[in-house]
C-alpha cells in the first residue's frame, strides 16, 4: 500500500448530540470498533468549543440534528465556514426528510458528508462508515 495515497482509518470522532443516552451508545460502538480517541458536545456551541480546544482535528464527527442552543445545521454552516475536512455522519431521532435537507445543506457547505441516518444509529453502519472515512 502507498502511504500517500491511502488515509489509515478514522482514529478521532467528536460526537455531538444531547441526548446522553444515543451519544453513550455511539460512543460505545466507536470503541468497540478500536476507536480510542472520542470526544463528545451536547450541542453545536459546546462542539465549537470542544474543536477549538483539541490540539489536532477529529478525523471524523457525528452529528445529531435537533439539539438546544445550536443545531446541527448551524453547526455544519460553521463546520463549512471553518473548512473542516474530515468526514461527517448526520444523525436523527426525528423527521427523515429533515434529514435529505440536512444532507443537501452540508454538501452546499463544503462538507464531506459521509452520510445521514436515523437514530438508532447501526454497529454494521458505523463500522462501514469508519472504513468510507479512510477511503
Amino acid at each position: 500500500m502507498d502511504d500517500a495515497t491511502c488515509k489509515p482509518p478514522a482514529r478521532s470522532v467528536l460526537v455531538v448530540d444531547d441526548d446522553e443516552f444515543s451519544c453513550g451508545v455511539v460512543c460505545d460502538m466507536l470503541g468497540d470498533l478500536g476507536i480510542t480517541e472520542i470526544h463528545t458536545a451536547d450541542n453545536g456551541h459546546a462542539a465549537l468549543h470542544t474543536l477549538a480546544g483539541l490540539a489536532r482535528v477529529p478525523d471524523m464527527l457525528i452529528c445529531d440534528l435537533f439539539m438546544p442552543d445550536m443545531d446541527g445545521i448551524e453547526f455544519m454552516a460553521e463546520l463549512g465556514r471553518q473548512t473542516y475536512q474530515g468526514g461527517v455522519v448526520l444523525i436523527s431521532g426525528g423527521d427523515v426528510e429533515m434529514l435529505s435537507v440536512a444532507q443537501d445543506l452540508a454538501r452546499a457547505d463544503g462538507i464531506q458528508l459521509l452520510g445521514s441516518f436515523p437514530k438508532p444509529l447501526r454497529h454494521e453502519t458505523l463500522a462501514a462508515l469508519l472504513a468510507l472515512s479512510a477511503d
